[in-house]
């Protein structure tokens, strides 16, 4: 979370440690369904596991290279002592330069120095160039105003629904991602959609959080989405299809937020069972969409069953909204866990068939090869 989790322990008046024991737990995952997206894309265009000769030893890497580790500790020191990113990049990199040339079998020669610079430099380019255009539009909403604007009317348009209040909170954080920083769009939005949140039942420190996660979709949504261009250079990648590509992979900045607001996934100080739920379900219906977004697991997943994982995701992740649903329309009181019973069971029902029918085809001898388009992305 950054400078953004002391900013929220300051605004909301409570302890640092505080925060993040109600970070942790949406933190892990959110990373464990970014596994699940990678674990999938490997097995979709059959990318397999290195074989045993080919992975290095513990041991000689270490002894190799143990003094690199000196500006990894530095840097993460000064980011816990709140020095600025750019400037403790800029420290550790002059650590990094210092620690190689102590050993003779990491010294750099002239060339060598010669070779990081061309290298830094076609690295850089294709990250200037996307951030430039990026910066046209951040320029553009933050001179009109057109964010703030756009956010209020956004945030204002639907109050008395949590629901849409949600979904209106999450795209006025993508426009108004686009002019700010995240820790300024969570500042900004916070004051414009914390009291609506607040209005409508949720805890205050809920309210901030979600609102902060909603936030960090700036950072990975095209067409200004600075850290996937970051990682564009670095991978030596298309920036425009790399910030595609995380969009679509940090769908857990969208999805946790609504489990944030509908379970009691924040509710630590309750009772350890409703949280132990709220986890469990929560992990069933995350993993339910990725299968559903990437149309594959072991296999291809037919439209049938990706309509049946996103149903069954959605019933887990907005069950009170289910509730309401039914009171109104069919005048029925069913209490929101049925709906969250029912959409698990129902997400682990079709992964177990996928996995069972999946084990089957195998048996009978009728794997799947990869299409000539995965092969074509894969190549990419």
């Amino acid at each position: 979370m950054g400078a953004g989790a002391f900013i929220m322990a300051e605004r909301l008046g409570v302890p640092y440690a505080d925060i993040v024991k109600v970070a942790i737990i949406p933190a892990v995952m959110y990373f464990a369904v970014m596994f699940l997206f990678v674990d999938i894309l490997a097995r979709k265009y059959r990318i397999g596991a290195l074989g045993a000769d080919e992975v290095p030893r513990f041991s000689t890497v270490m002894k190799a290279g143990w003094h690199f580790l000196a500006p990894l500790v530095l840097l993460i020191v000064l980011l816990l002592n709140y020095v600025h990113p750019a400037q403790a990049g800029l420290y550790a990199c002059g650590a990094l330069l210092v620690v190689a040339m102590v050993r003779v079998s990491s010294r750099l020669s002239v060339r060598d120095f010669f070779e990081i610079f061309v290298t830094a430099a076609r690295n850089t380019l294709v990250v200037s160039v996307a951030c430039a255009v990026a910066g046209i539009i951040v320029g553009m909403v933050g001179l009109t105003g057109l964010g703030l604007v756009f956010s209020n009317v956004l945030v204002t348009a639907f109050a008395g629904s949590l629901f849409l209040t949600l979904l209106m909170v999450a795209l006025a954080s993508l426009v108004l991602g686009i002019g700010l920083p995240v820790t300024a769009s969570y500042v900004v939005l916070v004051i414009l959609a914390g009291p609506a949140l607040e209005e409508l039942g949720l805890a205050l420190i809920v309210a901030h959080m979600i609102v902060y996660w909603f936030s960090q979709d700036s950072n990975v949504t095209p067409p200004v989405a600075f850290a996937a261009f970051a990682a564009a250079g670095i991978a030596g990648a298309k920036p425009m299809r790399s910030g595609v590509s995380a969009w679509k992979f940090a769908k857990g900045l969208y999805l946790i937020p609504f489990l944030m607001a509908y379970s009691a996934l924040m509710a630590l100080d309750g009772p350890v069972i409703d949280v132990v739920i709220a986890v469990v379900t929560g992990c069933v219906a995350l993993a339910a969409t990725a299968v559903a977004i990437e149309g594959f697991f072991l296999r291809r997943v037919m439209i049938v069953e990706r309509l049946g994982l996103i149903t069954a995701a959605l019933l887990v992740m907005i069950a009170p909204e289910w509730t309401g649903l039914f009171q109104t329309v069919l005048s029925l009181g069913v209490h929101h866990y049925w709906f969250v019973l029912a959409g698990s069971v129902l997400a682990v029902a079709l992964l177990t068939l996928h996995v069972v029918s999946h084990r089957v085809a195998q048996r009978s001898g009728r794997g799947e090869e990869p299409s000539g388009t995965e092969v074509g992305a894969r190549a990419d």
